[in-house]
């Protein structure tokens, strides 16, 4: 028997509970871990709530983590007892203390890498990996706005984006979390509370607006966002931190230049092996550049419920971490 963070019914923090499972051997093609690190996301918020419903509850809930091969299925070659793995974007359930996991979602996590930043930057680092370099390629040279850019995939993508040469601009909450956000690259942090950040983007690229705007936010920055595009800009919704996205007629993309809209995910993104090694090793040589993976929390796994309080309450910066 082992332990695991589940929710019985959609909710507040309150409905996670630490309850004892049965997870039995590892089949077919499968491996089991034992987790010694599990990244938190606000995905995982979506989950808990309901917004992004789980077909079977009781679930554990989670969607990134790191650890050990404990054991392996038949049919399994990649792994073995012992190695070093992480995983992200599968079906959710890494809040525990060991799962099975299909080995073709596993990654091994290279020497040099520990497993708390390994689990930080799973989810995290190859959303920005997809987002930057391949929803919309960036391009040295290029001036780009992110959201929220003192959050986990904010801090990583800000310095993927230096290292590409662009300019970046971010929005934050806070001075403390513009200060953050500029430590880490951010060229003009704006703080959302007390600047129309649309108006700001504007001046600083010279009336042009920029090219993309990566959006995590979602209903309290939509316009805006469609306002800080040049023409034929591309807004990339990849997330609803602040609620979903109401409906909107799509002529208003005429009216604002011709816009494009996208709202990726990162299973579409890693969906294939090819994909899932391509974007992780991109994103472990980015981290061998230099690229600092921020944990700047942690809690123990029973106390899941307050770190999502604090997800929540915007209390949190950079990548957070459940350690089991």
């Amino acid at each position: 028997m082992t332990h695991a963070i589940r929710i019985h019914e959609p909710g507040g923090p309150d409905v996670l509970r630490w309850d004892e499972v049965e997870i039995g051997k590892p089949g077919e093609g499968e491996v089991l871990v034992r987790q010694t690190a599990v990244g938190l996301n606000y995905i995982d918020v979506y989950h808990r709530t309901g917004m992004y419903p789980i077909a079977s509850l009781p679930s554990a809930i989670g969607m990134e983590a790191a650890g050990v091969v404990e054991a392996t299925g038949p049919g399994v070659g990649e792994f073995k007892p012992g190695d070093r793995v992480a995983y992200a974007g599968y079906a959710p359930g890494a809040y525990a203390e060991a799962r099975i996991m299909p080995a073709h979602r596993l990654v091994p996590v290279p020497d040099g890498i520990d497993d708390t930043h390994a689990a930080a930057m799973m989810l995290q680092g190859m959303t920005a990996e997809y987002l930057i370099r391949r929803t919309f390629p960036v391009q040295a040279g290029q001036t780009v706005l992110w959201h929220a850019v003192a959050g986990g995939v904010g801090l990583i993508a800000c310095q993927w984006l230096k290292q590409l040469g662009a300019t970046v601009i971010g929005t934050v909450g806070s001075d403390e979390k513009a200060a953050i956000a500029k430590a880490h690259g951010c060229d003009h942090a704006i703080v959302y509370s007390r600047e129309n950040f649309a108006g700001r983007v504007k001046e600083i690229t010279g009336g042009k607006g920029v090219p993309v705007v990566y959006d995590g936010v979602g209903k309290d920055t939509w316009e805006g966002s469609l306002d800080s595009l040049s023409p034929r800009g591309m807004m990339v919704s990849f997330g609803s931190a602040s609620g979903p996205v109401p409906p909107f007629n799509i002529a208003v993309l005429t009216q604002k230049g011709s816009l494009y809209v996208t709202r990726p995910t990162l299973a579409t993104y890693t969906a294939s092996r090819e994909d899932l090694l391509e974007s992780s090793g991109a994103l472990f040589a980015a981290v061998k550049k230099g690229l600092k993976i921020e944990v700047n929390q942690t809690y123990p796994l029973k106390d899941t419920a307050q770190a999502h309080r604090d997800l929540e309450g915007r209390k949190t910066t950079g990548s957070t971490v459940l350690l089991p």
